[in-house]
């Protein structure tokens, strides 16, 4: 029986982030991957790399849940970037519409393809419509301090209280994420499911950040579930696999690198 995982995110056409870098993490840890596109980010080489955002029609994303969820038995999802809060209505639906064993949300805030107040309203819609429905959740330093209201994130002990304070929004876990943003030699994370705290530690690579590094992360965590891994375990496999793709980064012609993705095995 192959083990199945499935994707609900934007397409990044550069290849090193959103959908493409979800189902090549998906491959790399031997999970047949199918995925929903619900946004087109392409970055604007004529303006400084910056981001250019479609929405997919809703009805089409609509559609593509339904195609994916009638084709396979599938019990666990990744959320990637939504971008709208329609987007965002018409997923909370689709996975409303049947039992997950787990949701895994990499919950993408303020795109920066989008007037502001438009992204506050994204960032408004997400919390409440989706981030319910999610058992693990991956926010990264400025997602964490903006989904638990804490004004500064500068040590470990503050990613800890942030979960805790994450976690009261409904997630059975919370993985948040320090990366290069906490002083000291180690990017570090903490995963909190509710009773225990696990401290994920690993020495830094460079203080720049990697593109596609969090949704490589939060896709790893997605295909672990799949077969059958505990959610501390797949966090883990996750952390060492965006290690190595750090490590071996893609240089581009864009001014950030790409993460690759590299077995952890």
């Amino acid at each position: 029986m192959t083990d199945r995982a499935y994707v609900i995110a934007g397409s990044e056409a550069t290849g090193g982030a959103g959908i493409q870098a979800d189902l090549k993490a998906f491959q790399e840890l031997g999970v047949y991957g199918m995925g929903t596109i619900t946004c087109i980010v392409s970055f604007d080489p004529k303006n400084g790399w910056g981001h250019r955002f479609v929405p997919v029609d809703p009805q089409v994303i609509a559609d593509q849940i339904e195609a994916a969820t009638a084709c396979h038995d599938l019990d666990v999802v990744k959320i990637g970037m939504l971008g709208t809060p329609d987007t965002i209505d018409v997923v909370a639906q689709g996975l409303r519409e049947r039992d997950w064993r787990h949701v895994v949300l990499d919950p993408v805030l303020i795109c920066k393809g989008q007037e502001p107040g438009a992204a506050l309203d994204t960032d408004k819609a997400l919390t409440e419509k989706v981030l319910p429905l999610a058992t693990v959740i991956t926010p990264n330093h400025f997602e964490a301090m903006t989904l638990s209201g804490m004004e500064s994130i500068d040590t470990v002990d503050d990613l800890v209280e942030a979960a805790r304070r994450i976690r009261d929004l409904g997630p059975s876990h919370v993985i948040a994420k320090g990366g290069v943003e906490l002083p000291g030699p180690d990017a570090v994370d903490v995963h909190f499911d509710g009773e225990e705290v696990t401290v994920l530690r690993a020495p830094k690579i460079g203080q720049e950040r990697v593109s596609g590094a969090g949704c490589t992360f939060a896709a790893a965590i997605t295909a672990e579930l799949a077969k059958g891994a505990e959610v501390g375990a797949a966090a883990a496999t996750a952390k060492e696999m965006v290690r190595r793709g750090i490590e071996q980064r893609l240089t581009t012609h864009a001014p950030f690198a790409s993460v690759t993705t590299r077995s952890p095995r």
